[in-house]
């Protein structure tokens, strides 16, 4: 990889991480607001190990790991720094795996908040799809059903590897879905003590950081530099969480941004899978433009009152 593919595509996941987590930082500053400042402090120190090193850190090297067990956990982090040509060549063979797996999932995760969840419309089709919540399953259905037959045609793992991508996403979703519940659970009930709700923003952080590290690999398959833009993604939105959140929700349309990037991201990866190559360039230019418009969008919209 070339310095400045380098330096975009860490700019462009800190940027991916950042819009991705805008729910996660206000869950954790409105859970945090009923926790003593002892607790708070300790989130917010320690918690930043955690969610950098623990999970963005472990999760991806997890993600190569099981597409090339030999490899090794060791393995699959210094592979971005070997010159072994075998070892590129392995990386290469195992990576329409996890690109296959990876744009399902992300594709899933952008029909299902088009069409069933609440948001501010960024765009007029918006309202329209939000009325036909019924069909985000039967879409999906045939999504799913399409990609596997054509992925069959190439390699039945790829096939696999698109149903595993589907599993993680109703996996993840459900478990977002009790969080939904607990939050409301948590803020009200002042019985709860603070090391609960300690717990339960480490498991939130990390049920909502797979999005992030999943739409990572439409960036690079570098390890290394996954870690670095995702680790400066995660230090910017522990910041937010601290002073920023009355202010990013000032800006309801980075949501959308962040989920339209995710859309194009999952095409992607799902397009890579089917050994389709798409320049570097594309996915951290997508994401700039993407969440762009709709900064833009935003503060032109505050500016008319």
């Amino acid at each position: 990889m070339g310095i400045a593919e380098i330096i975009l595509s860490i700019l462009g996941l800190c940027l991916f991480e950042v819009v991705s987590s805008i729910d996660n930082a206000v869950v954790n500053a409105d859970v945090l607001a009923t926790m003593e400042k002892k607790w708070r402090k300790w989130f917010l120190i320690w918690g930043i190990f955690i969610a950098v090193f623990l999970v963005r850190g472990f999760l991806p090297l997890l993600i190569v790991w099981m597409c090339y067990p030999s490899m090794g956990l060791w393995g699959a982090f210094t592979a971005s720094f070997h010159s072994d040509p075998a070892v590129h060549e392995a990386l290469e063979r195992s990576s329409p795996l996890l690109l296959m797996g990876g744009g399902i999932f992300l594709v899933l995760l952008f029909l299902h908040w088009l069409f069933l969840e609440e948001k501010a419309f960024g765009l007029r089709v918006e309202k329209f799809f939000s009325r036909q919540g019924v069909w985000f399953f039967a879409l999906s259905s045939m999504l799913l059903s399409v990609v596997i037959w054509q992925a069959l045609k190439l390699d039945p793992m790829l096939a696999f590897a698109a149903s595993i991508g589907s599993s993680v996403f109703f996996i993840t979703h459900g478990f977002k879905e009790q969080a939904a519940k607990a939050e409301a659970m948590l803020i009200k009930n002042n019985n709860l003590s603070d090391i609960s709700k300690l717990v339960y923003l480490e498991v939130l952080d990390t049920t909502f950081s797979i999005d992030g590290v999943i739409g990572a690999f439409a960036f690079t398959m570098s390890v290394p530099i996954i870690l670095l833009g995702n680790g400066l993604g995660a230090v910017v939105v522990r910041e937010l969480t601290i002073h920023g959140v009355e202010r990013i929700k000032n800006y309801p349309y980075l949501k959308n941004g962040a989920m339209y990037s995710i859309f194009f991201l999952g095409m992607i990866m799902l397009l890579e899978g089917f050994h389709i190559e798409i320049s570097p360039y594309i996915a951290p230019l997508t994401t700039f433009v993407v969440i762009g418009f709709f900064f833009w969008k935003t503060v032109r919209e505050q500016k008319k009152g």
